[in-house]
């Protein structure tokens, strides 16, 4: 059976997922599903019930963002993504444990009173702050072409950004905006947005 991927267009997790499926020229059945009508054909498979969810087999499901990415750059990988892993892997892990629960405060800081938003962006700069460093030294996050860990962490930062594009196009980070700028302007992050009907079984 061709794999199939449950996913969600605007998730940052799948987003990430694929950006590797399509780079690695992974042919697959894209099921794009509501989140706030999951299908029973994916609650069957996984249920922690979250996108993406990569189905391989009758028996064979990945259903972490980073697995499926790793799993796709195992299948091919034409332009080295998997160079500098190690290094990749630990900010990866930054950005997931850290500035991911941030991000969610700062865009959503309604729902946690507790701090003004303000607050909120300031914890998740410390993220930025660090990606503007590794920025002055290459092109992308590890080298002079873009690596595993610009495609897992550019679907986070794109979040950020957009929840106040106005603040952060002048914020101190120009070396971010223009990488951003870049993977906004790729043909791939265009076929990564590819819109596709709700699936129904």
């Amino acid at each position: 059976m061709k794999p199939i991927l449950y996913s969600f267009r605007r998730c940052p997790y799948a987003m990430r997922a694929r950006f590797a499926l399509i780079y690695a020229g992974i042919q697959l059945e894209h099921r794009e599903i509501a989140l706030k009508n999951k299908p029973q054909a994916l609650l069957d498979i996984s249920p922690k019930a979250t996108v993406p969810v990569l189905q391989l087999g009758y028996h064979q499901i990945i259903d972490e963002s980073l697995d499926i990415m790793l799993w796709s750059l195992q299948q091919h990988d034409p332009q080295g993504w998997l160079k500098h892993q190690a290094e990749a892997l630990s900010l990866i892990k930054n950005n997931d444990n850290v500035f991911k629960p941030w991000l969610d405060k700062y865009k959503y800081a309604d729902r946690f009173p507790e701090f003004p938003q303000d607050f909120y962006r300031s914890q998740a700069e410390l993220f930025l702050q660090k990606l503007e460093k590794q920025l002055r030294e290459f092109t992308f996050l590890f080298a002079e072409h873009a690596t595993l860990a610009d495609f897992a962490i550019f679907p986070f930062v794109r979040q950020f950004a957009f929840v106040d594009k106005t603040w952060f196009d002048i914020a101190p980070y120009p070396k971010l905006q223009i990488w951003l700028n870049t993977h906004l302007e790729s043909p791939l992050f265009e076929k990564v947005m590819q819109k596709h009907l709700l699936w129904h079984p």
